[in-house]
């Protein structure tokens, strides 16, 4: 009996011993069976308090946290992962992971991953990741991805994902994006995106876009946009723009409906029940507005109809109360009810 009692005190010592020197008590074999403790390269079930170190671990893995020196986060575990409260520690993660606090790799995390906070890497995250307020990378994350508060990436997110308040990349986004208040890339954005607020890009989005405030792009915005308060590019619009207030940029292509649409080129079809507007004498407009006020500064090629039209030059008709046309001689330049190019 005394003897049993001393091999029960004599196990946790044994398995402090371990840890402290960070090596594992295992059995029935050094790398393979049950291991307790850091054992740097082992296949089965794992029982650590922090890994570090690490060459290559295969099966099931519980660890409780992580070290605070991440050169000392290396190796690859693959398998099932399970922090608690937190499954991190290593360079390379693949497979199943699930940390109460969150799941985390040095550089590639691959697989099903869930997070009660986060889940993130230094470089790529892929597969399907859940993290309770962040699911992020330093470089890419590509796959289903939702965050209770965001989900970014420092370079390129593709696949669909959901942050509750946002999702943004520094890089390009594509695929389904979900973002509560905004839905945000440094380059460009393809693909469906969906924000109460905010769908913006650096660079140019391409695809079908639907913002409670805004939808906008440094350079292009192409496909189908709504905007609750306006739709706008640094350079051109091209598809479908829909908007309660303003559509506008430099060049504008396809239907465009606003209470104010404006730009320097205009093409299509364009609804702005307020005031639509061409900028410079070099603009032109050409196919049909519709609006209380057409206002071209530069060139009309197509038809206008409203309560007051005004061109400088014509090469269409204008159809409204009073029309004016600047190139016009005198005494043909303002006309009721319609005027066109008079030689």
């Amino acid at each position: 009996m005394c003897r049993i009692i001393r091999l029960y005190y004599l196990i946790p010592i044994c398995l402090i011993t371990t840890l402290s020197y960070g090596q594992g008590l295992n059995f029935p074999a050094d790398e393979w069976g049950i291991s307790f403790g850091n054992s740097t390269r082992f296949s089965g079930i794992r029982f650590n308090f922090i890994d570090k170190n690490i060459e290559d671990i295969k099966g099931i893995n519980f660890t409780v946290w992580y070290d605070k020196e991440f050169g000392d986060h290396s190796g690859t575990f693959k398998g099932i992962g399970i922090g608690v409260p937190m499954a991190a520690g290593t360079k390379y993660r693949y497979g199943f992971s699930v940390g109460i606090f969150g799941v985390g790799a040095g550089e590639d995390l691959t697989g099903f991953n869930i997070g009660g906070l986060a889940v993130g890497s230094g470089q790529n995250v892929s597969g399907l990741n859940i993290g309770g307020l962040v699911v992020g990378s330093g470089k890419n994350v590509t796959g289903i991805n939702i965050g209770g508060l965001a989900v970014g990436s420092g370079e390129s997110l593709k696949g669909i994902n959901a942050g509750g308040l946002a999702v943004g990349s520094g890089g390009d986004i594509s695929g389904i994006n979900f973002g509560g208040l905004a839905v945000g890339a440094g380059s460009d954005i393809r693909g469906i995106s969906l924000s109460i607020l905010v769908v913006g890009s650096g660079e140019s989005i391409t695809g079908i876009s639907f913002a409670g405030l805004v939808v906008g792009a440094g350079e292009s915005v192409k496909g189908i946009n709504v905007g609750g308060l306006a739709v706008g590019s640094g350079e051109s619009l091209t598809g479908i723009n829909l908007s309660a207030l303003a559509v506008g940029s430099p060049q504008v292509t396809g239907l465009s409906a606003a209470l104010a649409v404006g730009g320097e080129f205009v093409t299509g079809l364009n609804i702005a029940p307020a005031y639509m507007r061409i900028e410079g004498e070099n603009g032109v407009m050409k196919g049909m507005s519709i609006s209380a006020f057409n206002h071209i500064k530069g060139s009309q090629q197509g038809l206008t109809i409203g309560i007051f039209n005004y061109t400088f030059r014509i090469n269409g008709l204008q159809i409204g109360l009073l029309n004016y046309v600047k190139e016009n001689r005198k005494g043909l330049r303002m006309l009721p009810l319609f005027n066109t190019r008079f030689n």
